[in-house]
């Protein structure tokens, strides 16, 4: 289905390339340019040994990404594509294999992501991914079940923080985040990992295009009982909803559904902490540690 219309993405999270959905090794995106990489490298009469040489990349590394196993990064990319001689072959793959970093079913919901002008989030179990720290992240990732590995983790981190980008955007699109206070109150990965998080808060929500809202435990009315979503508007004006949820997390643009949610998020934003409230409210927390 396209992105027009209501979108469902895979039932299962999974763990396969770059962290994320149905797909095994050597298939998808993945295992299209590995294949591609393979071909040039043989071609430029170059063994794994002397490409990882000249890349600065194991042997190993280099047959990860050739076999689809292992997202490459874009530096690495744009490399082999120039000293292969691709002429733009390899590189024109780069945002669809940065996409491979994701979930499966976050895929088309990060590239809405990356191109919003305005974001609003309601968030219920963990910081939101474009506010959180490295090892807010990692903590988040470890906690996780099904196990994740090693090398998912990673590349699951820097997949969230490389999405962060938008927060610098130029010229700035805008954000706002509603977070219960809970999320705030767990020490994920551990009293200084929060601290380090706290302290991000209050650095982004320092930021004009950035509002971030605390709901308060003992408020008795709450509009988003439902749980967590986020609201997406283009730069086309397109309104879209992305609602999370385990193992079937969809994109709506169907007007009544978004409104629904929009109805929900204005209604979230009243009964919540003021921006400025909010502030000083993680200023607290930071105080007390």
């Amino acid at each position: 289905m396209t992105v027009e219309e209501e979108q469902r993405y895979g039932d299962e999270e999974g763990d396969g390339p770059g962290g994320g959905g149905a797909s095994s090794p050597g298939s998808g995106i993945l295992g299209v340019f590995g294949r591609q990489l393979k071909r040039f490298r043989e071609w430029a009469d170059h063994d794994r040994t002397a490409f990882g040489a000249m890349t600065g990349y194991s042997a190993s590394t280099i047959a990860s990404y050739e076999q689809g196993r292992r997202v490459p990064p874009p530096r690495f990319i744009d490399l082999a594509d120039e000293l292969l001689g691709a002429r733009g072959v390899l590189a024109e793959l780069k945002e669809e294999v940065a996409r491979a970093q994701y979930p499966a079913f976050f895929r088309d919901a990060a590239k809405l992501e990356a191109e919003a002008v305005e974001l609003h989030v309601y968030d219920t179990h963990v910081i939101n991914g474009l506010l959180q720290t490295e090892d807010y992240a990692r903590a988040v990732f470890t906690m996780r079940r099904p196990i994740l590995s090693e090398e998912t983790i990673e590349e699951r981190v820097v997949a969230r923080l490389a999405r962060q980008g938008v927060l610098l955007r130029k010229p700035p699109s805008t954000f706002s985040f509603v977070i219960e206070e809970s999320v705030l109150a767990r020490p994920a990965g551990g009293r200084e990992v929060m601290r380090g998080q706290w302290e991000q808060l209050v650095l982004c929500g320092q930021q004009r295009n950035i509002d971030i809202q605390v709901m308060p435990n003992k408020r008795e009315e709450h509009a988003g009982l439902s749980g967590p979503f986020t609201l997406i508007e283009t730069k086309e004006g397109r309104r879209i909803a992305y609602v999370e949820a385990y193992k079937h997390s969809r994109l709506h643009t169907d007007r009544r559904t978004v409104r629904e949610l929009e109805e929900q998020y204005g209604l979230l934003r009243a009964q919540a902490l003021t921006p400025r409230e909010s502030l000083a409210f993680i200023e607290k927390l930071l105080g007390e540690t």
